[in-house]
């Protein structure tokens, strides 16, 4: 009796590991869908309005996130919960404009005097009432769960200040490979990140200034901002002095304003 109570908690635990489609394919196909590119490739628009046509398969998939147990995703791969993480932010992000739009032009309009739209716990997730701001700090940032400041940028808040949402989901296979891409166009990107070279200081994104600390938490040996930096002054800067002084580290920093209006797509 013990033996066939052992084999059914295996055939069942078994069977809830492959319930979740870890490729998330419904989310990927809605981003493929209705995200793109700029011309530079550095920066994305969403198209929203189009979003909210297929706002049906969204709330699929948002169910899909939420009949994830925490048992279940404990027993994960840490790549498959980074993933699964990031993709739930965005995709939750998503839901929340879709609420309100096209009535808004800032996320920030969802908020009030007391309360932010990251608060907001308007969704389930392991088996708790969540907000964004639960996702991302609670368990995407918590020490020593994952300590990758390259999430900062993968998880989009919905503004054009944000790096781009990639038109694709994550997956646990090229986490990696994405969080790097998408670290990489948004330094690209010299509206929001660039060595000014008449002044010659490094004007760079807000990102960087709120979440200093986590660029100086010893990922791949670095313990500061400016040392992560140097690894991406090829970016950063089109001239060679520029590139020096970013790569030694001996530069000044500005950070840019944050433009907060909606990443809708051009149209």
């Amino acid at each position: 009796m013990k033996l066939l109570l052992s084999i059914l908690l295996i055939l069942l635990t078994a069977t809830s590991a492959l319930a979740f489609d870890q490729q998330h394919t419904t989310l990927d196909a809605l981003l493929k869908k209705h995200v793109t590119w700029n011309a530079a490739g550095v920066a994305s628009g969403v198209d929203y309005a189009g979003l909210q046509r297929d706002w049906p398969q969204l709330k699929s998939y948002l169910s899909e996130l939420s009949a994830v147990s925490r048992h279940e995703f404990d027993r994960w791969g840490k790549p498959a919960r980074l993933a699964f993480l990031i993709n739930a932010y965005n995709a939750f992000t998503i839901q929340l404009i879709l609420g309100s739009y096209p009535d808004l032009t800032s996320i920030k309009d969802l908020g009030s005097l007391f309360s932010s739209p990251w608060s907001k716990r308007f969704f389930n997730l392991l088996g708790k009432r969540q907000s964004l701001d639960n996702i991302e700090h609670d368990l995407i940032r918590a020490p020593g769960a994952y300590d990758d400041p390259r999430i900062h940028f993968a998880v989009v808040c919905a503004a054009i200040g944000c790096p781009g949402l990639r038109a694709e989901a994550f997956t646990a296979e090229r986490v990696d490979e994405q969080l790097e891409d998408s670290l990489r166009r948004f330094l690209s990107d010299q509206s929001r990140n660039r060595y000014n070279a008449q002044t010659g200081r490094l004007e760079i994104s807000k990102i960087f200034d709120w979440y200093a600390g986590d660029f100086a938490r010893g990922f791949r040996g670095r313990d500061s901002l400016l040392s992560f930096l140097a690894d991406y002054a090829e970016l950063l800067a089109r001239d060679e002095t520029g590139r020096n002084k970013i790569s030694n580290g001996q530069i000044e920093i500005d950070y840019l304003d944050y433009d907060w209006h909606l990443n809708k797509a051009s149209l």
